[in-house]
């Protein structure tokens, strides 16, 4: 078996971050979504992995290499123009040959790993089998009617009037036939070729497409409060390390608390779940629950509460209290010592500022 990841889109529901960023490469806990795609697809036992890219691809090309860091062995496969998921699989027919392939959305984060799946699927003699979720807001994917047997009847892309609640999560096991649906269909309203297109097609032509409705997390990190939430599922999850190289003095850090190499902590309050990133700098500050501070930042007298924020920022706020915030690289947040006390900003382009 092999495996694809698709890695293509611009992230427009991320900007500003994503202006200077392909989305795949935002941490959660530290750790790009990317990579955590990569590694979920290597422990389930396949080493051989397809990566579509787009205009973002020599960002990712750099951040991946050639795999070999995680184990696995990484072709990139170039997609002009983001023209649909089905669009990737058919370009990526060289790549996967007549193997039966994973094919995994590069923003998805899940719980539990594909281990499971795919043993599952390797094990029956199924064509396909997609990943669902029960969601709030099933109107935003594209979304599965089951028959009351379980087996599925429709698929429909983000239809103004979802069936079910059954999202596609973005997790597909696929055999050759689908090459025959992605050449059969065409493009849709959307101007693409549409995956459950593809699947439906197989469905409605006989093959044995197999439901499993996932009952544990899965977060597409598609907009910040996304990535807010799939960074506390994680952190959760995460095993609490501190390595011997940190310094921590004068300060209360829990045991939920993972403080990275060379970090150092001082006369601070960290509570966990929370990880502090290699080289960062923390002094006179309180770091609470579901936060991540990337490498090389600079917290100084400053609260911060469930927030990401990314490498060599330097936040410095003794009078207020962070919550919520993904904040980007190179980030300065600082007081303004000259009268009048104004504050004083320069944000990008699609920024959100709340003020209280």
């Amino acid at each position: 078996m092999r495996g694809l990841v698709l890695s293509g889109g611009k992230g427009t529901r991320l900007y500003p971050l994503t202006y200077t960023r392909a989305k795949q490469l935002i941490p959660v806990a530290n750790k790009p979504v990317l990579v955590r795609v990569i590694e979920t697809i290597r422990d389930a036992g396949v080493a051989e992995i397809g990566v579509v890219i787009g205009q973002t691809g020599a960002e990712i090309r750099e951040a991946l290499g050639d795999g070999s860091r995680w184990g696995v062995a990484i072709t990139y496969i170039p997609q002009e123009q983001p023209l649909g998921l089905a669009h990737a699989v058919k370009i990526a027919r060289d790549f996967l040959q007549d193997e039966p392939f994973v094919m995994f959305l590069g923003d998805n984060v899940i719980q539990g790993g594909i281990s499971g799946l795919i043993r599952d699927f390797t094990n029956h003699a199924w064509n396909s089998q997609i990943v669902l979720k029960a969601v709030d807001n099933p109107s935003s994917f594209g979304v599965a009617k089951l028959r009351p047997d379980g087996t599925i009847e429709q698929l429909i892309e983000k239809p103004k009037e979802p069936p079910s609640n059954l999202a596609l999560v973005g997790i597909y096991m696929f055999d050759r036939h689908i090459f025959e649906a992605v050449n059969a269909i065409t493009p849709s309203w959307r101007g693409e070729l549409e995956i459950t297109d593809a699947i439906q097609w197989l469905i409605e032509h006989g093959y044995v497409v197999s439901p499993h409705v996932h009952t544990g997390w899965w977060i597409d990190t598609g907009k910040p409060t996304d990535m807010l939430e799939a960074n506390s599922y994680v952190l959760d999850e995460i095993t609490p390390y501190i390595d011997p190289s940190a310094v921590i003095e004068n300060s209360e850090v829990d045991r939920r608390v993972t403080v990275e190499a060379g970090a150092r902590i001082f006369n601070s309050t960290i509570h966990g779940p929370t990880i502090i990133g290699e080289g960062t700098l923390i002094e006179n500050s309180y770091i609470g629950p579901y936060t991540s501070i990337y490498h090389h930042v600079t917290i100084k007298s400053c609260e911060i509460d469930r927030s990401i924020v990314l490498e060599n920022s330097a936040i410095e706020s003794p009078n207020a209290r962070l919550y919520g915030c993904l904040i980007g690289r190179n980030v300065t947040v600082q007081p303004r010592q000259a009268r009048p006390r104004t504050l004083t900003m320069n944000l990008g382009d699609y920024s959100n500022l709340w003020m209280v």
